[in-house]
């Protein structure tokens, strides 16, 4: 019976979490609930799944707001009438314009006005008019029922809440606690309530609840879990496998030679994977992506899981041999793996823009988006704002947030510690990812409204974990300074010395003696991720001076591997690798690299692979 319902991702409005107005929902004895957050569609995914899984019909729709002036709410009817209402936010995130007073005329979306809104001549056929429970007593005597329907809102799931929202719009508008007006607070009254509450505050209106129940009846949304991402590189999936087994073998002659039997049995083996998985298009666009930069001299490094990959090694994707360090295809791709796998490709901060601005033209700014995240709440940003609505000064805040106590009585500091403590993890504001680029079969908007960066790139309204659910892989597109630096390092050899450099051939750089002589010295300042103390100080114990010790002396350092213990047993043993005892016969030919120590993932899944 609820058409307007407002989870947390209101932002600074609503309090739920979608998952607590669902529960709360099914408990009452709900069978349908809808969601129409304030201007923003961010938590339709996540609400549609969490419905589906608790057994309730999921109604999807925004309420369309200028400034605290409700207009109008929208339900979509079908996932067509998402798409409708995702576009027309996506337009007035695009020109900063205020929304229409009244409605586009979508087709398949209900349009309900607030009550005395607009005049029962001018509403169309999807149109109806609202009436709130504070509003009923003006309804005795009402003509024309057959357009009203019952909108009773929803921001709070107890009456213990409303103190909670008052605070978040004292912080949304920037206002003390105590000058806080009415216009933008929600009515105490819109909580979450039984049907059968509901249905005996409308009793002596049954034409109004019917009206309700069969607008309700007619709206239906639902997503799967089916990859979203765009589903062929070259128009077709034969084609695509065909040209991604081209590249990858015209790959292996570049990286190991015509007659690397390895390769080619890794080759075929990763390959038949791919396809069986529907991945081959994924890795085309990520080569294109790589083919694009290096067509106009961009540096790249790719890393994460996908450096399991002989196909992305021999793609140049990557520049990590997983023959030549025993890697494990299966730790990036797997049939049971339960989330999708994702490529990093790390750029110069001077080139990332240039590759976003490729990826979206090269794919349709309709069809590809930067991944979108969200802000929340957390420590001392949390009694800074409280604080601020409070009327605390800057030292009295500074000394809460250090952990002290407030000069004001026990009551009220224990509602301050009770307000901050359920402020913890609200939804602030929407970010950017990190680097995640979505490429989609379907116009972005058919799931997502967009926003846009400062830098004029479209941006998903929701995060990875609604990507996830949609079955979006992306690809992570990340800044790093360094590899800058490796542009310029190329570009120099090639002025000064007229030598071109193919930054690919790691092969030259692991076999070179003077970058071995300083490795085993621990003069690695300015290298990127090598160059700290302590890891100078590691690999001077390690007396490192080949690329395997490097790599694991990159993994032994890190805190958890360090305070196990594991990283002195390593240096150990590296130094007397003749007396090491192992466990068990056959941890010496799966651990013999790494001297029977578990360094990397890949060392756990031999072992579990093994005795499985």
């Amino acid at each position: 019976m609820y058409l307007n319902v407002h989870s947390h991702y209101s932002l600074l409005y609503g309090t739920a979490s979608v998952e607590a107005l669902v529960d709360t929902a099914k408990q009452q004895g709900h069978t349908m609930l809808s969601l129409t957050d304030i201007n923003n569609t961010m938590g339709v995914v996540e609400f549609v799944f969490e419905c589906r899984k608790k057994g309730l019909n999921p109604i999807v729709g925004v309420e369309f707001r200028n400034g605290d002036t409700l207009l109008y709410v929208a339900l979509a009817r079908s996932n067509k009438g998402l798409s409708e209402l995702n576009t027309m936010l996506t337009k007035h995130n695009a020109d900063k314009t205020s929304y229409p007073e009244r409605a586009p005329e979508w087709d398949d979306v209900f349009v309900i006005y607030p009550y005395g809104t607009v005049k029962y001549s001018d509403l169309r056929d999807d149109e109806f008019l609202g009436v709130r429970l504070s509003q009923l007593h003006s309804m005795f005597g009402e003509q024309r029922l057959d357009k009203l329907v019952v909108m009773q809102p929803c921001t709070f799931l107890s009456s213990d809440d409303y103190e909670l929202h008052r605070c978040l719009r004292a912080i949304d508008n920037n206002e003390l606690l105590s000058r806080l007006s009415c216009q933008g607070v929600a009515a105490p009254d819109e909580l979450l309530l039984p049907p059968q509450r509901l249905h005996a505050a409308f009793l002596f209106f049954p034409r109004m609840l019917s009206n309700t129940e069969s607008l309700l009846s007619r709206c239906s949304i639902d997503f799967d879990a089916e990859p979203k991402n765009k589903k062929t590189f070259t128009g077709t999936f034969y084609d695509d496998y065909e040209l991604l087994r081209k590249l990858a073998f015209d790959g292996m002659l570049y990286r190991y030679g015509s007659s690397n039997k390895e390769a080619y049995r890794r080759i075929e083996k990763e390959l038949d994977i791919i396809e069986r998985m529907g991945f081959c298009s994924y890795f085309l666009m990520a080569w294109d992506v790589v083919r694009y930069a290096m067509s106009s001299g961009f540096h790249h490094v790719g890393r994460g899981s996908g450096a399991n990959s002989v196909v992305a090694y021999c793609l140049k994707i990557t520049d990590v041999d997983p023959i030549g360090l025993d890697l494990y295809f299966e730790r990036f791709l797997n049939p049971r793996r339960s989330t999708p796998p994702d490529f990093d490709l790390d750029f110069s901060w001077r080139d990332r823009d240039a590759i976003h601005e490729y990826m979206l033209r090269r794919y349709g700014r309709s069809h590809a988006a930067l991944l979108g995240s969200t802000v929340t709440m957390q420590g001392r940003a949390v009694c800074r704002e409280l604080g601020k609505i409070y009327g605390l000064t800057n030292h009295e805040i500074e000394g809460w947030q250090r952990g002290g106590t407030l000069n004001m009585s026990k009551p009220m500091m224990g509602t301050m510690k009770s307000l901050a403590d359920r402020m913890m993890g609200l939804p602030l504001q929407r970010s950017v990812h990190a680097g995640g680029v979505l490429i989609s079969e379907n116009p972005m908007c058919c799931y997502s409204a967009l926003d846009f960066s400062s830098k004029g790139f479209p941006v998903t309204q929701w995060d990875m974990h609604s990507a996830e659910m949609l079955g979006y892989e992306k690809i992570d597109i990340l800044s790093q300074r360094g590899i800058g630096h490796l542009h310029d390092a190329v570009e120099l050899v090639r002025r000064n010395k007229g030598i071109a450099v193919d930054i690919h051939r790691v092969e030259d750089f692991k076999n070179d003696e003077r970058v071995c002589r300083q490795l085993m010295s621990g003069e690695t300042n300015g290298c990127f991720y090598i160059e700290s103390p302590a890891m100078r100080g590691l690999l001077r114990k390690l007396r490192c001076s080949d690329y395997k010790t490097l790599v694991a002396a990159s993994s032994i350092i890190r805190p958890g591997v360090a305070r196990s213990g594991m990283m002195r047993e390593y240096v150990k043993r590296h130094h007397s690798p003749d007396q090491v005892h192992y466990a068990h016969p056959m941890l010496e030919s799966l651990l013999k690299e790494t001297y029977g120590v578990m360094v990397y993932q890949e060392d756990v899944l031999k072992i579990c692979h093994y005795f499985a």
